[in-house]
């Protein structure tokens, strides 16, 4: 059972973290390190999220891992020195539950077979569920109803995935995500992820050179991907079991602390469902999935009142967030949801017809939806809508400003995902030219360095980094969060104050306007009018 005597809560650092891939901007993360040394970025940002094609990877845009070695056509150790001389420690992926095909340890296995010394590392699911289920027409076992009815998935139909090994035999690997087969004249060609074995030694050995590595590199934030799916046991829903997950999350927390770092597990599940007030528990941080869809139905309906309900639970629980408005995932919707359990319905941050709409919104203004489906390929539930924000605002640049200024005064660690902070809009193109599971393509389009070079010279530009600095800078943020009454619930207003350095956020959620006023310990008083 998991420990009853909860560690202190993990603090995260400080300061507004910027969030890119290493080649979003130019070509290598050295052109966003030269984007950091501009003037028009001083001061803005203290922390660096670096997407996974920063290590080796083939699929799904870096969360398809080989190694954690560094991606050398990406990344180097000077631009590593760089970031720390300029005082910016990273968050980094750590993906806990799968490698890719072509891994070291999986293609030892696959020269090797059972002889390797990683027979162990991967699930095969043959293995895993005899006695089980009957094989299917395909070879691999089709579990019994009763496991299937409770089983949890990703995608449409059974997370196998089916390797021919050199001597001709099928062999068939547990595959929660992405797999490519194709064939080509020398033979199949695999791309995909396939799910480690959490009872293996090997595999938490290997756990530990990871998270080693990471430090090494500066991370100071291990982003725990796809945790929840790492316990698996036949006839559990394989979907954050309870108690192993929290084993599980315990072992890989007391790692990470040997080398001062903090790991923020990201799942996304139905706020009715109160996962996210579990993880907090337990002294994690977590992600605030559910702000992007609030601040969405604030601007569309012209009400802070579900927003300033979870504001309130933040401070009332203390819990330690990282905010975005949009990321290299899509916006939540799930997340936003109630949910049904035990004959009881705990309700959403929203209700299902206004989650509805807000997914019929996004996807009137181009939006793709993404879904969640059973074993048998049902639909379960929507997921969540692939989108640029500044798109699922109807680009709007009003309305881009206000809900950058609301994040900004969010309790938590303010996230910006680069395209927001350029207002990019839906790229259709990059989502055509991709294909069959290319929906995230529409919020990840690279920016040249001309792109940046007239994004610099735009208002809507300009005016966020002026509010990031703020936001990143002024002790007033270190201190207390006040909500300001209102009788009218179109008025937001919020005031944070540290000493007699204060800060605060007054906004029309009906016209978009807002003033920000800004008081330092001198008295000096600066304001910023946004119409």
């Amino acid at each position: 059972m998991i420990n009853q005597k909860l560690p202190p809560r993990q603090k995260l650092p400080r300061g507004v973290m910027f969030n890119a891939y290493p080649d979003s901007i130019g070509s290598r993360l050295s052109d966003i390190i030269d984007l950091f040394k501009l003037p028009e970025f001083k001061n803005t940002f203290s922390l660096f999220y670096i997407l996974p094609t920063f290590f080796n990877s083939d699929l799904d845009r870096g969360f398809s891992v080989i190694d954690y070695n560094l991606n050398r056509e990406l990344v180097t150790e000077n631009n590593l020195e760089e970031l720390e001389s300029l005082g910016i420690p990273l968050k980094l992926d750590f993906v806990l539950n799968h490698l890719s095909v072509n891994s070291p340890q999986f293609q030892d296995l696959l020269e090797k077979g059972d002889a390797s010394a990683y027979s162990d590392f991967f699930i095969d699911w043959n293995e895993f569920w005899q006695d089980k289920g009957e094989p299917g027409p395909d070879g691999y076992i089709i579990p019994h109803r009763q496991y299937l009815n409770k089983l949890f998935t990703r995608k449409p139909g059974l997370p196998v995935m089916k390797i021919r090994f050199p001597d001709g035999t099928d062999r068939f690997f547990w595959n929660t995500f992405y797999q490519k087969i194709s064939s080509e004249r020398e033979g199949l060609k695999y791309l995909g992820q396939l799910d480690l074995n959490a009872r293996s030694k090997k595999v938490w050995k290997f756990y530990e050179q990871t998270l080693e590595k990471l430090a090494s590199y500066g991370a100071k934030i291990a982003r725990l991907d796809a945790f929840a799916y790492l316990h698996k046991e036949p006839g559990r829903k394989n979907f954050f079991n309870r108690p192993e997950t929290w084993q599980y999350l315990e072992a890989i927390r007391a790692m990470a602390k040997k080398h001062n770092m903090v790991v923020l597990p990201e799942i996304h599940s139905e706020y009715g469902s109160a996962i996210h007030r579990e993880v907090a528990g337990q002294g994690y941080p977590i992600y605030d999935f559910f702000f992007p869809g609030l601040i969405i139905d604030a601007l569309e309906r012209n009400t802070s009142k579900p927003l300033l309900n979870w504001i309130r639970e933040i401070e009332e629980n203390n819990y330690k967030t990282i905010n975005m408005l949009g990321c290299h995932d899509g916006i939540p919707v799930l997340d936003l949801k109630g949910m049904k359990a035990n004959g009881k319905y705990s309700p959403g941050l929203l209700s299902d017809d206004q989650v509805e709409a807000i997914v019929n919104l996004l996807t009137s203004r181009g939006g793709i939806i993404k879904n969640l489906y059973g074993p048998d390929g049902e639909k379960i539930s929507y997921y969540q809508v692939n989108a640029t924000f500044f798109s699922a605002l109807g680009e709007s640049e009003a309305k881009l400003l206000l809900a950058r200024a609301i994040q900004l005064f969010m309790p938590g660690t303010p996230q910006i995902w680069y395209l927001d902070l350029f207002a990019g809009k839906n790229n259709y193109e990059a989502v055509k030219e991709g294909g069959e599971g290319s929906h995230k393509e529409i919020n990840r389009t690279n920016l040249t360095l001309e792109d940046i070079k007239k994004g610099l010279k735009k208002p809507v530009v300009l005016d966020q980094l002026e509010m990031i600095r703020l936001r990143n800078t002024s002790p007033a943020f270190n201190g207390k969060m006040e909500l300001i009454p209102s009788d009218e619930p179109y008025i937001l207003e919020i005031k944070w104050g540290d000493n007699d350095n204060t800060v605060k956020l007054k906004a029309d959620l009906k016209t978009y306007a807002f003033r920000i006023e800004h008081t330092d310990s001198s008295g000096n008083l600066q304001q910023y009018l946004y119409n």
